[in-house]
């Protein structure tokens, strides 16, 4: 089966003989996790679609993928051919594929999704919605798997501590605040499959999904022992007897499912639905369920003073890495060096690497120049690159993981000379990143109503982008933690109020397709700023230190303030540099944060 189209003939042949109607395959693993191991790309392997986001439903006579703006121009390519029909998620014509299955499958039809990878959630709300539609869910078949002869299997990478200097907070003292959390909720046992939530709450590492430092895993954590579900083989003996100190006891990665079915009713088991499967949930049959967010998520999202200061030292690093790729570059295209996107991803990289406290990249390096910038999540890959030449603008969206701090940033810088409409836009995204990095707010607000500042100056435009304009990022975690989110969709969640100590992305765009892309990203870390009559409030300090290329803005368009911001940010950003770097890159920290 080479191509997607064979792969999608075999399934539908696998659906007949099972008789099944559909099957909806999601972005999904057991752990719910951003980014997937292979074994568990099953989406991807099915259609050629390799976006981050998506799902795809197949029927006997329809193939649909659902998947949203930020990837329908990647996904109308890597389509073709295969017979799957891009289903554009958002758009006001196009039904989320739950309506879809309700108004074409005939009644009686089953449907199939592999409850181990779908989110309790989404089950319950499809649950509710079949029998008013008289179909059926069905969760325990996986028809890719029957017919995936080469999947890749399950990683193998080992355990590792993650240790002080750069680990600030103890196991016991993790454990000790979940265990409080526990109680509130008056829960005897609690469910973690999450694995940046089982990572944190044990200090512990791996690698076992690309570009985070987590590793396959569950816990199940009372108040005198800890369960950890994990492979055999990867964590070390002497690992193992010091978890043993804390009373964390290794069990083997499938002996989850006996040790649920084996509680009893008299276990209350704390568990969030958005972060465990209906697969995995339904081997607890017998025990009662308290449902309510994982809480770890608020716990590790308030970063502690002492991991404050070390995110700091890593953006610094960060950012001499970036000076001397930028320094690169500049030189290698004023010498008529042939530079291509992939070329930028393997200098950015390779500068990092040689920054002390470097680990791996912490995402996927997007380097996008002109049109492909236009496309928020574009790859360049071997097959399909651009050449950077001509005039224009190149986005790139990179970060790095260190042993104290997971970074992420995004600039935009001119090749050639950038036309009057790309600067105007350009500094149009920067009013907006502008003004959220100089909010000032009570603590507690809602992080979603801060998503207004970044957009004011575009809106005023009548533009917009679609994607949100900040996450949270993980202490030598996942780039994407919550559960603060500055976005318009983020209003209706939970625990949205931003606090301080939180570490949050301010990444405002604005994308015209098939011309040009900006982005501007930087972190920025909610803290103290003072206490009146009315309420104690908030700031934003810039944690992330690199130059915002001067040489695309518009000047006469910035207000007093936004000025006096920017030139204050880059005299911070020379000041916190300059000892990190020397030569070509030195030169050019000190041309590009000359005050405008």
């Amino acid at each position: 089966m080479a191509t997607a189209a064979e792969r999608v003939a075999a399934l539908r042949a696998q659906l007949s003989q099972a008789g099944l109607a559909a099957c909806w395959v999601p972005t999904a693993d057991p752990h719910l996790s951003e980014y997937l191991p292979e074994h568990w790309m099953a989406r991807v392997w099915l259609t050629g679609f390799d976006g981050s986001a998506g799902g795809a439903l197949i029927t006997a006579d329809f193939a649909g993928l659902w998947t949203d703006s930020r990837y329908w121009v990647q996904a109308e390519h890597q389509l073709q051919g295969s017979g799957v029909t891009l289903m554009r998620a958002g758009a006001p014509d196009v039904p989320d594929v739950l309506a879809w299955m309700r108004s074409h499958l005939p009644a009686g039809s089953r449907v199939a999704v592999d409850g181990r990878v779908l989110d309790c959630a989404t089950a319950h709300r499809w649950h509710v919605a079949f029998p008013g539609a008289r179909l059926e869910l069905v969760l325990d078949r996986d028809p890719v798997g029957a017919i995936w002869s080469d999947r890749p299997a399950l990683p193998a990478a080992p355990v590792f501590e993650h240790l002080p200097p750069h680990a600030c907070r103890t196991r016991a003292g993790n454990l000790a605040a979940v265990r409080d959390a526990m109680r509130l909720h008056g829960a005897t046992l609690h469910l973690l499959s999450s694995l940046d939530d089982i990572a944190w709450l044990l200090n512990l590492r791996g690698s076992d999904v690309n570009h985070n430092p987590v590793f396959l895993s569950h816990a199940l954590v009372g108040f005198d022992q800890v369960r950890l579900y994990v492979a055999a083989g990867k964590v070390a003996a002497p690992l193992e007897a010091r978890l043993a100190l804390d009373g964390v006891v290794l069990r083997d990665y499938s002996a989850l499912a006996d040790d649920l079915a084996a509680l009893s009713a008299d276990t209350v088991l704390l568990v969030d639905p958005a972060r465990v499967t209906a697969g995995t949930l339904a081997h607890a049959s017998h025990a009662r369920l308290v449902e309510a967010m994982n809480p770890s998520q608020l716990l590790k999202s308030i970063k502690t003073t002492a991991e404050a200061q070390n995110i700091r030292e890593a953006m610094a690093q960060d950012g001499a890495a970036l000076c001397e790729f930028f320094a690169w570059f500049e030189e290698a295209m004023e010498a008529g060096q042939s530079v291509s996107e992939l070329d930028v991803d393997t200098h950015i990289t390779a500068a990092r690497a040689r920054r002390p406290g470097f680990v791996s990249t912490s995402f996927a390096t997007i380097a996008a120049f002109n049109a492909n910038g236009a496309m928020p999540h574009y790859q360049a890959t071997p097959k399909s690159f651009a050449q950077i030449h001509g005039d224009g603008l190149l986005l790139i969206d990179s970060g790095g993981q260190y042993l104290g701090g997971t970074t992420d940033i995004t600039r935009v810088v001119p090749v050639g000379e950038p036309s009057e409409a790309q600067k105007t836009d350009f500094t149009t995204v920067l009013r907006g990143h502008i003004d959220l990095a100089m909010a000032r707010f009570p603590v507690g607000t809602p992080s979603s109503v801060l998503d207004t500042l970044a957009r004011m100056p575009l809106w005023q435009r009548g533009l917009d982008y679609g994607h949100g304009t900040g996450h949270g990022v993980g202490y030598f975690l996942n780039v994407h933690e919550g559960p603060q989110s500055i976005s318009v969709r983020g209003h209706a969640r939970p625990h949205q109020e931003m606090l301080a100590g939180m570490l949050t992305s301010n990444e405002p765009g604005l994308y015209r397709p098939g011309q040009w892309g900006i982005r501007i990203e930087s972190l920025v870390l909610a803290v103290p700023d003072g206490h009146t009559e009315f309420d104690d409030f908030l700031a934003f300090e810039t944690v992330t230190l690199c130059p915002i290329d001067t040489r695309c803005i518009v000047r006469e368009q910035l207000t007093p303030g936004q000025l006096e911001w920017l030139n204050g940010y880059h005299a911070r950003v020379r000041a916190g540099l300059l000892p990190l770097v020397t030569g070509t890159a030195q030169r050019w920290l000190m041309a590009r944060t000359e005050p405008l």
